[in-house]
Parts: structure tokens; sequence; C-alpha cells
């Protein structure tokens, strides 16, 4: 049986083809996908990408394990929300996969894997943080909405609580608002 995000039962009220994604019972189209394509391209349109794996990195060595983990270096994440591609590494620098990892606050990093490769790449980074000061917290509680077309900024602000607003109205590409 297929794993359903928290958005799942909204997808099929909404009407959605729904569709075998790695696992995943995911939305594939609410009705002409051309319609859709052209709809994202001119306007805005939101994608529930809550198959991802959040994955929360914190404690005082964050940092350095995230260093050690990663191919880019994250110590040139110095903004709260700002974002960074990069690949997880094995010792050889071989490519275990790719992902984006988030700067919290200097203990505190967001790393987000891809949904099929989710055991191979939280059993990598559990086996790495045990000679570390960090904690590895696998965030299911979440969910993650992607708003993207040129006009999402415009239609997405306002239906984000105040706070939130206020951080997001001057979001440049990968960069994070989050609650």
């Amino acid at each position: 049986m297929a794993q359903k995000t928290s958005l799942n039962s909204a997808h099929r009220k909404a009407g959605a083809r729904m569709v075998d994604f790695g696992g995943w019972d995911m939305p594939l189209h609410y009705g002409s996908q051309v319609e859709e394509h052209h709809i994202v391209r001119q306007s805005a349109g939101c994608f529930d990408v809550s198959h991802m794996t959040i994955v929360d990195v914190t404690g005082d060595d964050a940092k350095s394990f995230l260093q050690l983990l990663l191919a880019n270096d994250v110590d040139r994440l110095k903004i709260e929300g700002k974002a960074l591609y990069s690949c997880m590494l094995n010792p050889e620098g071989g490519v275990i996969d790719d992902l984006i990892v988030y700067y919290l606050s200097s203990t505190y990093y967001r790393v987000v894997v891809n949904a099929s490769t989710r055991e191979k790449d939280l059993n990598w980074i559990k086996l790495q943080a045990d000679r570390f000061a960090v904690t590895i917290s696998v965030r299911d509680d979440l969910s993650m909405i992607a708003v993207q077309g040129p006009k999402a900024r415009k239609l997405t602000l306002p239906l984000l609580p105040i706070d939130l607003q206020q951080g997001a109205s001057h979001l440049e590409p990968f960069y994070a608002a989050y609650l």
C-alpha cells in the first residue's frame, strides 16, 4: 500500500488523478495537464512535496557534521532561512544523494532528502552522526508545499500568518520562510 501525505484526502476531494510515485500516493493532475502547466507558467501553482524527508540536525556540532557529510560548505549559510543545494558524500567522495540544507541557526539546520532514497539516506546520516554532538530528528510531523510561478509570492503572502508574511515578503530563491 502506498504511503500518503497529510494532504492526500484534500487531493482526492479536489478531484486529483492519483498515481503511485515512488511508493507514495500522489496527485498527477486535476484535469488537463496542459492547462495546469500554463497556469503555473503564467500565474502560480501549488505542489505537495510532503513526501520528501525532512531531517532536523541540531546541536553544537551541527555545522561541522554537515561539513563532513556534504560536498558544499554550509559555512556559506549565514542568514536564517537560506538554503544550499548539495550532495551527500561517502568517504571516497562519491555521491550518495542530492539534497537541500536550510540554515535555521548556528546549531540548527534542516535537511530535505529525496523520498525514494529515504531509508538509505537516513541510515547514512545516523551512522555518521554518532561521532558528533548532534541530534538527528526526522520530521514526519511536518508537510511541505512548493508554490511556483511568477505570481507565487503575490498569491501566497496573503494566505500566511502575519508574522510569516513579513519574513516571506522579501524571500529570494533558495530561501525559506517557516513556522
